[in-house]
């Protein structure tokens, strides 16, 4: 019996090394000269607790504040965001797997939305899109309550909240603070090549993003 535990001790270790092994973890500097946008005016600023942000301006249209020299493909995405409770003026989130500011695919959240008593609007608090081809009124047109959610829980759309994505081949799971079931599970509807990350803000929108973390799969 100590032989078999030992044995099945040691396995789980082996395990553990090998899946550790095959992960490279970044959490890349929040500094201006490691971001860059072409669409968003944007700056890196502290608050009274010493947390240091990517404040992203509120401007017209959809617009990126892209990590210089991080090119990611699988993995999982961390980071804190913070939008505002303003209708129609809140639209924030991650782009993945970017060429440029109109080729990524995206995770993003509509804070606005988190606590409406309209069920309409609440079902429409997170959202995919694939662009060019697939940005929100094609997807909520053709493919109703398929690529948005609402929010399972009570979040203060006026505060910090966690998100972690975990992207694979053939689906992506979005994460919110210390929930275990994703609130938005999709697959997604480009082929998932390596590409450029980025804080996301839509249009008209600004927002705060900080803690950023990024796990590499091999």
């Amino acid at each position: 019996m100590f032989k078999i535990k030992l044995t099945l001790s040691l396995l789980a270790m082996f395990c553990l090394i090998v899946e550790l092994y095959g992960q490279q973890v970044t959490e890349p500097l929040l500094q201006m000269e490691k971001l860059e946008s072409i669409r968003r005016e944007f700056g890196v600023l502290k608050d009274g607790k010493g947390k240091t942000y990517v404040q992203v301006k509120g401007q017209p249209n959809a617009g990126v504040v892209w990590i210089k020299d991080i090119v990611f493909e699988t993995g999982t995405i961390e980071f804190e965001v913070r939008g505002k409770d303003v209708l129609q003026e809140s639209f924030v989130g991650i782009a993945f797997h970017g060429t440029n500011d109109t080729i990524y695919q995206a995770i993003y959240f509509r804070p606005f939305n988190f606590r409406a008593k309209d069920p309409i609007r609440k079902k429409h608090a997170v959202q995919y899109i694939s662009l060019p081809e697939s940005d929100w009124p094609y997807l909520r047109e053709e493919f109703p309550d398929i690529y948005e959610a609402p929010m399972p829980t009570v979040i203060d759309p006026n505060d910090w909240f966690n998100v972690k994505i975990v992207i694979a081949k053939d689906t992506i799971d979005t994460f919110v603070n210390s929930l275990q079931t994703p609130v938005l599970n999709v697959k997604p509807l480009n082929k998932i090549l390596p590409g450029k990350i980025g804080f996301w803000a839509g249009n008209g929108s600004d927002g705060d993003f900080a803690n950023l973390k990024i796990t590499f799969a091999r």
